[in-house]
């Protein structure tokens, strides 16, 4: 098991930076992105070996081989016109898809490391699903030109190109669904079963923008609802077909602990993860911190010791959910004025199967 080499007497051990840029002392991914890091995701249990992809604002994707002893090793790395804003791996894992602000998604043939566009829209293409059902296999793609678009890859026009309300800013796929996320707080639910459609549109249960989606399975591994996080420090959790309305909920996260006059420093939720053997999910945030809550139990697991220098801006498992990843880097959330150029991008990486085992589980 990985955790058994890349935890015990080894964490606590990487030195290769100052507590107050590594607080938890976990493992650092060399030579990481130059710029603010946009999407971070493992390869499929198809897989033998763990690789971690990172795309970038510094118009970057790279690739590392995360070793049994914690040991990040990169592999390649491909450079576009303008910055990455999502990436997924196909579910072979030999190629890997890049979304970008020059409109267009490209695939990357890790064998031949070579690159060829598989997707066009009319704007920033802001997020990028591989879609495996028994029957087909495509590429979802959502925009800023408010569209969402499904593609096989062997041929330029779209199979299907739907129309958004708004803006795409978050979306999820876990067949036999997909949630998208828009601007003005639209959620669309798609079931993806014989061809994609519309299930159910809903307005966003939180107050302000939302930010990031990931879509949760029941007991028997079927996607049946998805936690939604916004700019405010809140997450709600959302049944499709909740047995009772108040199996929905949300919960305040990524806050101070308030001043002595109320003042309370509030957070964005960047990313949102959930672990894929234990249900747990993890929220990170602008205030540099990482946390793991069990929905079921409606309680937080473990907090991140002390904050990082910068916002923790995206978050991944490995598929056996022993490696959790983290990407530390400027979110541009309080503007230019507050960008530290001395601080750089960072991506560590924590062995985390015990911390994430459901209140109770043995």
């Amino acid at each position: 098991m990985f955790n058994q080499s890349f935890g015990g007497s080894i964490i606590g051990q990487n030195t290769t930076t100052t507590n107050t840029s590594n607080p938890m002392k976990d493992f650092e991914v060399t030579q990481p992105p130059d710029d603010s890091i946009s999407s971070l995701a493992f390869s499929p249990s198809t897989l033998q070996q763990n690789f971690l992809i990172a795309g970038s604002w510094d118009n970057s994707v790279r690739c590392w081989e995360i070793e049994q002893t914690g040991k990040s090793v990169p592999k390649s790395m491909q450079s576009g016109t303008a910055p990455v804003l999502d990436v997924c791996w196909i579910d072979d894992g030999s190629k890997v898809f890049i979304a970008s602000c020059d409109k267009t998604v490209k695939v990357w043939d890790l064998a031949s490391n070579q690159t060829m566009q598989v997707a066009q829209h009319d704007a920033p293409i802001k997020t990028c699903h591989w879609v495996k059902a028994p029957n087909y296999t495509c590429l979802m793609t959502g925009s800023w030109d408010k569209t969402l678009k499904f593609w096989d890859t062997r041929t330029p026009t779209p199979i299907m190109n739907i129309a958004l309300p708004e803006r795409c800013y978050c979306a999820d796929v876990d067949y036999p669904m997909a949630v998208v996320g828009t601007a003005n707080r639209h959620l669309i639910i798609y079931q993806l079963e014989g061809k994609p459609s519309e299930y159910k549109r809903v307005d966003s249960p939180l107050k302000y923008q939302h930010r990031c989606l990931a879509i949760f399975k029941d007991k028997k591994k079927a996607p049946t609802g998805y936690a939604l996080g916004s700019v405010e420090g809140r997450v709600a959790i959302q049944y499709v077909s909740p047995t009772n309305p108040k199996d929905n909920f949300t919960f305040k996260c990524h806050r101070s602990n308030g001043t002595p006059n109320g003042y309370q420093d509030i957070y964005a939720v960047n990313d949102i993860a959930f672990h894929p053997i234990h249900g747990t999910l993890v929220t990170v945030g602008s205030d540099g911190t990482f946390s793991y809550w069990d929905k079921d139990a409606r309680t937080k697991l473990k907090s991140s010791e002390g904050a990082m220098q910068q916002p923790i801006v995206r978050c991944a498992f490995n598929h056996n959910g022993q490696i959790f990843a983290y990407a530390v880097s400027y979110d541009w959330s309080r503007g230019h004025e507050f960008h530290n150029p001395s601080f750089k991008s960072q991506i560590f990486l924590r062995p985390c199967y015990e911390e994430l085992k459901p209140r109770g589980a043995q």
